[in-house]
């Protein structure tokens, strides 16, 4: 595979969130699904997921800026040390290096040392679980063939009611398999869903890798999403706005009453507290915001050009004056 970073389009010194960036313009850009005709496409893209299980991942960068690791995440020439030799067994091994009670079964010895751990050498190289494993496999021999296949970029659009009040959502992967995904409520536009083992399979039999589904909500006919708070503009007539009093707005879960106070000026907002997305952990949900948009009538215009002209008369007023300052 072609070095990583030439791979993404970024310099060795790019951030974190500027590769990531990256990655996630180029899976976009190449997925299959938008590139039907395109028969180099899912190659492509398999290479773009595969940089980024390299770059996007900060102990696999390191280890692969210092040359412990290739383009393709494998260790660099491995081959023990000198003064030493390669034994399983441990610390209470008994001749020929034979494995004692509690042992970890790979160990290097450097000639009377403290026996060296290759348990710790294999945790930096992956990244993934705790020491002595890759993911899903046990550290060792073999543990370079079993590191776990690239992460896949998906995308998936959901309903502004689905990501309110959570549901289902369904996904297609470059091989043509379709998955499922439980949205939570009160997901967030861009939160990323991680399905494991969905990903590309292992080169060597290990664990397949991820499939990252990032949430995207629908635009909707009549409310906006503004972060965890729902936007929505209301019309109303001018004589609400003038005299106030109750009309009926829509809400996600329903229709509700407000009260409008008197001599309302269109873009007034009122709140309606936790009507908008919730929150984890116990946190407040959003409101939902109700802006007040003065429409005039279809018809009935003599009448109204009569008031509007002996308004004009004997009370004007200028409603533009703090703009001249």
């Amino acid at each position: 595979m072609r070095d990583p970073y030439q791979i993404l389009g970024v310099a060795k010194d790019a951030s974190q969130a500027d590769v990531k960036k990256a990655f996630r313009k180029l899976a976009k850009q190449h997925h299959p699904d938008q590139n039907p005709n395109e028969p180099k496409a899912k190659d492509k893209f398999a290479e773009v997921n595969s940089a980024y299980e390299i770059l996007g991942d900060e102990k696999k960068r390191g280890a692969f800026d210092r040359g412990e690791i290739d383009a393709e995440g494998k260790p660099r020439g491995f081959e023990g040390f000198p003064g030493g030799g390669f034994r399983r067994g441990g610390h209470g091994g008994g001749p020929g290096g034979g494995a004692g009670p509690g042992a970890h079964p790979f160990e290097f010895n450097f000639g009377g040392g403290s026996p060296f751990d290759a348990a710790d050498i294999f945790s930096d190289l992956f990244g993934r679980g705790g020491p002595g494993a890759a993911r899903g496999a046990g550290a060792g021999p073999g543990a370079r063939a079993r590191q776990p296949g690239a992460d896949i970029a998906l995308d998936t659009h959901v309903s502004l009611e689905t990501a309110l009040h959570g549901g289902k959502a369904r996904v297609q992967t470059p091989s043509g398999k379709t998955l499922e995904i439980n949205v939570p409520a009160g997901v967030e536009e861009g939160k990323q869903i991680r399905l494991r083992g969905q990903g590309q399979p292992s080169p060597g039999g290990g664990p397949a890798g991820d499939a990252l589904v990032t949430v995207h909500i629908q635009k909707h006919p009549h409310f906006r999403v503004d972060g965890r708070d729902i936007r929505l503009d209301l019309p109303v007539t001018l004589y609400e706005a003038v005299l106030g009093g109750r009309v009926e707005a829509p809400t996600l879960g329903g229709k509700v009453e407000l009260t409008l106070p008197p001599k309302s000026n269109s873009g007034k907002t009122l709140r309606l507290r936790g009507k908008g997305l919730p929150a984890a952990g116990g946190q407040p949900a959003g409101d939902l915001l109700i802006t007040l948009r003065i429409t005039l009538p279809d018809g009935g215009w003599a009448e109204l050009e009569e008031v509007a002209r002996k308004m004009q008369a004997k009370q004007p007023y200028d409603p533009r004056v703090e703009l001249a300052k």
